[in-house]
């Protein structure tokens, strides 16, 4: 899979799941300047219009070891110097074990692989963080105020 394909498998996603709750997503679009002076262009544009909520995305595949374990410290010094709320979404089995430790444990980066259907899927397991698509999921609840998202199957508590 390229990284367009990966970008375009995860608009897909986003809109195939939040589309009906008014969720907009945009291509590559021009977003200010890079931290290096450069103009920035996000992967995805997600947009709630009837909130004014936007979600810059960032989108990560790499399937075989290469250059991008270089670009990823980069692109989350960058995304948090944006003005937005943003995340990289990432996936592959190339990025190198210190790259990986580095996405797992970013509040910036949601590990994101839906499959043929693009249903939801996953949660996280004990020794399995990086599944399905629940981290994405999770941060749209989060940037979009949805807890529905994440309080799926969850009893309130009742005193």
């Amino acid at each position: 899979m390229t990284g367009n394909e990966y970008r375009r498998l995860i608009a897909g996603y986003l809109h195939a799941n939040y589309a009906e709750r008014g969720l907009q997503i945009y291509e590559e679009v021009p977003l200010g300047t890079s931290i290096i002076g450069k103009q920035r262009r996000v992967d995805l544009l997600v947009l709630h219009p009837p909130s004014s909520v936007a979600l810059a995305v960032e989108c990560k595949y790499q399937d075989s070891p290469g250059t991008v374990d270089e670009k990823i410290p980069y692109a989350l010094q960058d995304l948090q110097a944006m003005r937005m709320p943003g995340v990289i979404v990432y996936a592959g089995a190339g990025f190198s074990e210190g790259v990986l430790h580095l996405l797992q444990c970013s509040e910036l980066a949601a590990y994101c692989l839906p499959g043929e259907d693009n249903e939801p899927t996953g949660r996280r397991t004990k020794d399995r963080i990086d599944s399905g698509t629940w981290q994405l999921d999770h941060v749209i609840a989060q940037t979009f105020g949805w807890w529905e998202i994440v309080l799926q199957g969850r009893r309130r508590f009742v005193p």
